[in-house]
């Protein structure tokens, strides 16, 4: 189905070639799943594919690449069109319809799809993907999770012969994303198409089985191999894609792991192989829990919230936050996370109820004055970025304020440094992936060094390196004081780094709890469609009895590990 041979691609805009000597057969009706860490050529590599590259995306092509026996750089964008479908990382980037039923319905229309075909199919795609009620709603009532829905549906409704996934899972909540992974396998198993998904969530994707990984770094491709081969090789950690936790808990107990005890899956482990070891680290782990006693400096009392007067998206909201602490929000796609930071902010005025910063109502202070205290990285990067330059991008903030150049530059520098951009200060934000944009929004908060700041999902679409250099500068952050508030669909970030979680579902609390109790309850998790830890399955399976404790001792002694 696809075939590449000594195939290399060099953007015009670059002084290396993207991808090098690539040799690659992929046989219909293959699951493939593409890793790598950000910049690797993941993302290039699937833009070769649906002939992106080099019809939109100029530059020179080395080798050759044959989908279906015809020659990619040969054929069109359109062509190709009819044979490979794509939902991008960036749905924004994929609408072309005025509603989610007249995007889905675009090629359809194309093809000139009669009307009463087009409407069952529609129907159809928006019924598998979840979103078939929203089939009026326009693109800006979407989530991010929703947008991704839509442009999954948008390819559904076509028959191609090849499905290609970048990211999929970026701006999905854990419970669509399992639900989006089960889709895609669907659609393998029942139509025998050829998927190909591109994704760091390499355990979520794993949910259901792939038929080869191709690991993929500095343009070259690495490994083509089984998953159960990949995990047990060692080549994750060093190419910066995170392991399953399930696997790093193995290793933690002193196991070795190898393809032989099947770890790609922890429903498919060789248990009896592991249980013993297992048990003897569990009844050795000894953590202590610290509580904060710092003063209250954020606190929320009885607040509610609708858009449209008549629908509520935030209900009788109320917590405090302590200086210092650092805290997850989660909850469902649509839930009101994302609305109550914009309440925090002062973007939008809540409709009842009042928010305190160190006791002072905030309802008089503009939104300038709250950004002195609390900063706002969004979800999507594109809606924060106003420069052309990624230095200036990232200094605008401090330049409003009338800092000194020479202390721009040394902030700026720094942040840049920990977000992994400070080799492209110089460049342009247009030539960096949505992942790099992402960590552009960041560095432009964090140069301001407020006390608050909220990350709208700060680590979606980063690979497992540039995730840990961000986290543990924002670790380093909490340290001195800074109070770190973390919107995240990321169950990994809540259980590494927060000690304390508030679940939000349907514009409501439903607990504020730590994350060993929120990722074993199956009843908090149902509401708010979060998904079950593999840590809580693993002690199951080992027969160790307490299997929430087990997870929270995991915690504890990961964070010991990262505070030694």
């Amino acid at each position: 189905m696809i075939d590449f041979q000594n195939f290399g691609f060099q953007y015009f805009s670059q002084a290396e070639p993207t991808l090098k000597d690539i040799n690659l057969t992929i046989n219909q009706g293959e699951k493939i799943l593409i890793v790598g860490p950000s910049g690797s050529g993941k993302s290039t590599l699937g833009s070769c594919l649906n002939a992106l590259i080099p019809f939109s995306y100029k530059g020179e092509i080395k080798g050759s690449l044959k989908i279906n026996g015809v020659e990619t750089s040969q054929a069109g964008i359109f062509q190709m069109s009819k044979t490979v479908g794509t939902v991008l990382q960036d749905s924004d980037g994929q609408f072309v319809g005025l509603t989610v039923g007249e995007d889905i319905a675009f090629a359809l229309e194309n093809d000139l799809v009669g009307l009463d075909e087009m409407r069952e199919r529609v129907k159809g795609a928006a019924e598998r993907v979840g979103v078939a009620h929203l089939l009026k709603a326009a693109p800006f009532e979407l989530s991010g999770g929703q947008k991704q829905r839509t442009a999954l549906a948008g390819v559904l409704v076509n028959d191609v012969d090849i499905l290609l996934f970048d990211e999929p899972l970026a701006n999905l909540d854990p419970a669509t994303g399992k639900t989006a992974i089960e889709i895609i396998d669907d659609i393998h198993k029942n139509t025998g198409k050829t998927i190909i998904i591109i994704e760091h969530r390499l355990e979520d994707v794993l949910h259901r089985r792939v038929d080869r990984v191709l690991a993929v770094d500095d343009g070259r491709l690495l490994a083509s191999m089984s998953a159960d081969e990949l995990i047990s090789s060692g080549l994750l950690g060093q190419i910066g894609v995170r392991e399953p936790l399930y696997v790093t808990a193995l290793k933690y107990a002193g196991v070795k792991v190898t393809a032989e005890l099947r770890p790609s899956s922890v429903g498919d482990l060789d248990i009896g192989a592991v249980k013993q070891s297992l048990l003897n680290w569990y009844n050795k782990i000894d953590f202590e829990k610290k509580e904060n006693g710092n003063e209250t400096v954020l606190s929320i009392k009885d607040v509610s919230f609708s858009y449209n007067g008549v629908t509520p998206n935030l209900s009788h909201i109320s917590f405090d936050i302590k200086r210092g602490e650092m805290v997850s929000i989660v909850g469902k796609n649509g839930a009101g996370k994302t609305t109550l930071a914009k309440l925090l902010c002062g973007f939008e005025k809540n409709d009842s109820g009042v928010i305190y910063y160190k006791g002072a109502d905030l309802a008089q202070r503009s939104i300038k004055e709250r950004a002195n205290a609390i900063g706002y990285v969004m979800q999507n990067p594109n809606q924060m970025i106003s420069k052309a330059m990624i230095f200036d991008e990232a200094a605008l903030g401090l330049r409003l304020r009338n800092v000194s150049e020479e202390e721009v530059k040394r902030r700026v520098d720094k942040a840049l440094q920990i977000c992994g951009l400070a080799p492209f200060s110089a460049w342009p934000v247009s030539a960096l992936s949505y992942g790099q944009k992402k960590r552009v929004t960041i560095a432009s908060i964090l140069v301001l060094e407020p006390d608050i700041i909220i990350l709208d999902e700060p680590t979606a679409g980063q690979d497992y390196k540039h995730y840990t250099d961000i986290m543990e500068f924002i670790v380093e952050l909490n340290k001195t004081g800074v109070t770190i508030l973390l919107i995240t669909h990321d169950m990994h970030l809540m259980l590494e780094y927060t000690p304390r979680v508030i679940v939000i579902a349907d514009g409501r609390i439903v607990t504020d709890s730590t994350p060993s109790d929120v990722l074993t309850d199956a009843e908090i998790i149902g509401k708010a469609n979060l998904k079950e830890t593999s840590l809580y399955a693993l002690a199951h399976r080992a027969g160790i009895a307490d299997a929430r404790n087990f997870v929270a001792g995991f915690i504890g002694y990961e964070r010991a590990l990262k505070n030694r």
